[in-house]
């Protein structure tokens, strides 16, 4: 019986991805190992870049609309916030990190160091919070609107 019970759970089952996707995607980080050597050999330690700031000006510009669209789905109610509170964490995420590592030392790697910490860290955690939990905080105020429904 519970072989059939399995067959029955696995046939009703809903999956957020298709199947492929998680061994495509395991192939591919182990492929990437490689690369990663490779680069960690071959790279200067030091480079110019032609155009740094327009690198960091738009990806700043990139966060503030993740930011912005957040804060608008947050406020509309609307279930995209989650895939944009994750979108938003990994900018923030990206975004303290490469702050850290590309700032020279001194006062300007000190201040790098404490926004990352007091702010774009925590900010990204809230952000994690709300894409994980956003689905829950959606199908509570479900329910609650369907007992208000019931009572009226």
């Amino acid at each position: 019986m519970t072989g059939t019970t399995d067959q029955i759970t696995r046939a009703t089952e809903v999956r957020p991805a298709p199947r492929w996707v998680a061994p495509v995607f395991a192939v591919l980080a182990l492929l990437t190992l490689p690369w990663i050597g490779y680069l960690a050999l071959t790279l200067p330690r030091h480079a110019v870049t032609v155009h740094y700031r327009a690198a960091w000006v738009g990806f700043d510009l990139g966060l503030v609309a993740m930011l912005t669209l957040t804060a608008w789905y947050a406020w509309r109610g609307h279930r995209l916030v989650v895939p944009a509170a994750g979108a938003t964490a990994t900018m923030l995420l990206v975004d303290a990190w490469f702050d850290v590592v590309t700032t020279p030392g001194g006062p300007d790697l000190a201040l790098s160091i404490l926004l990352a910490a007091l702010v774009e860290l925590p900010l990204a955690g809230v952000c994690i919070w709300i894409a994980r939990h956003g689905d829950r905080m959606v199908e509570r105020r479900l329910r609650q609107l369907a007992v208000r429904a019931q009572r009226r």
